[in-house]
């Protein structure tokens, strides 16, 4: 069975078998949707035509996108299967291997910068966007994950049936770089057809919470649950629902959800663990043990060699979740790991300065953990304009700003909480969780 050789949205592709390109396409939406593994399809696209390249290079993109060491060693054979491949792969295609190449030597800007060299030729070519604007999510690029997307949205056709998963990451680009308003309109615009694009309900859900729209954006969770229980971004939406719980300080509605939603038992990969971790510390931060939570969630981290390193933005996490325990001794052997692990690899400049910014952070949140908190805040207040190259969004990086409250208050650094607390009261509506703050602190909020 023969096809013409290109995809739905008119992107040359390797095959002219209609059953492999179908059964890639269902894996590029899986990626695209988070609805379910995509691994499945691109190995039924790989055997439906064993000489085309790209299945598996999709594989091993999609497992480096999820940033956890371990699938990187998986990722591996993947790559080498593909390169045996390669010979007479369209360019388009070999463009993509030496992208996942980059990711997977660590330089996710490299592939960041390549894909963008695709989308340039190919601006439909979705596989490239999704990867670019993931990998300027874990690299902290809030520019390019906005401006990505622009350059190439007005070539698509807005009938197309993935179209709404664009104006999703349109969203989510815009939200981040604080075009609050027009990120909100373009993710409601994503929903109108009934397509269940879950990246732009999360989207909306992050201007929600920056503006400190509280029970709006509970509500908004609620109105669009059915679009995103089942899907791989669930345990992230009921995370920002724990926000909105925390922002109302209603702390046993947040640690009842963790117990139901994010619990160390439950959550499964990396993405899931950082926000059972998030919101188990921050509850913390509040004042609500934890108790044999954290075991389960400490256990469930991979502290292997191979992990320590490879992610600032999970090395925080681990952090958070062997200090949450209580077991600063682990913690301690946390950051020297973490410290010989970015000391023997040969990162790009991006990925050192990140890794830099991320040992800082650590050494901030261990003295945090042993009651040094005038040390912690000096180690961390500083770091805050470049935490932004950690990556994730700045609604996960507020738990720094969390942090830097709980050691103001409990240390006495009257002057510094004042002034966290007072951005805070500028940047959205004085919520109970900020007069929480200012009440520890003795700031008067008028």
């Amino acid at each position: 069975m023969s096809a013409p050789a290109r995809d739905p949205r008119g992107v040359p592709v390797g095959t002219r078998s209609a059953e492999a390109l179908r059964h890639a396409e269902q894996g590029l939406w899986r990626m695209v949707s988070f609805f379910g593994d995509p691994l499945p399809d691109l190995e039924a696209a790989a055997q439906a035509d064993p000489h085309w390249m790209l299945p598996p290079v999709m594989q091993a993109g999609f497992l480096l996108s999820l940033t956890e060491a371990p699938l990187r060693a998986q990722a591996q054979p993947l790559l080498e299967r593909a390169l045996a491949r390669r010979e007479g792969a369209p360019p388009r295609e070999q463009a993509h291997l030496d992208a996942v190449r980059l990711g997977w030597q660590g330089d996710w800007a490299g592939a960041c910068a390549r894909w963008d060299e695709i989308l340039l030729e190919h601006p439909r070519d979705l596989l490239a966007l999704l990867w670019a604007h993931l990998f300027d999510f874990h690299r902290g690029d809030a520019w390019q994950l906005r401006q990505r997307v622009a350059r190439v949205l007005p070539q698509w056709d807005a009938a197309d049936p993935l179209y709404p998963y664009v104006l999703g990451m349109r969203a989510f680009g815009l939200e981040e770089t604080h075009h609050h308003a027009e990120a909100e309109a373009v993710g409601r615009r994503a929903l109108e057809g009934g397509t269940p694009v879950a990246w732009a309900v999360h989207a909306v859900a992050h201007v929600m919470e920056m503006q400190g729209r509280v029970d709006e954006g509970a509500a908004w969770l609620a109105r669009h649950q059915p679009q995103w229980v089942d899907n791989g971004l669930a345990v992230h939406l009921w995370w920002h629902l724990g926000l909105f719980r925390l922002e109302r300080l209603d702390t046993e509605g947040a640690l009842r959800l963790y117990d139901t939603r994010c619990s160390g038992e439950t959550v499964q990969i990396a993405f899931q663990r950082l926000d059972a971790t998030a919101l188990l510390w921050r509850l913390q931060l509040l004042g609500v043990d934890g108790g044999d939570r954290w075991t389960a969630l400490a256990q469930g981290w991979d502290r292997s060699p191979e992990a320590a390193g490879w992610s600032a933005f999970n090395d925080l996490h681990v952090m958070l979740a062997l200090a949450g325990s209580g077991d600063v001794d682990a913690a301690a052997r946390w950051l020297d790991q973490v410290e010989q692990r970015t000391a023997a690899q040969a990162l790009p400049q991006e990925r050192q300065l990140a890794a830099a910014t991320g040992l800082a952070l650590l050494r901030g949140l261990l003295a945090y953990a042993r009651g040094e908190d005038e040390a912690a805040w000096r180690l961390l207040y500083p770091l805050r304009p470049a935490l932004q190259r950690l990556g994730g969004s700045h609604a996960q990086r507020d738990v720094v700003d969390q942090t830097l409250l709980a050691a103001a208050a409990r240390g006495g650094l009257t002057s510094g909480g004042r002034a966290l607390v007072h951005e805070r009261q500028l940047a959205k509506p004085v919520t109970p969780l900020t007069r929480h703050w200012a009440g520890r602190l003795g700031v008067r909020l008028d």
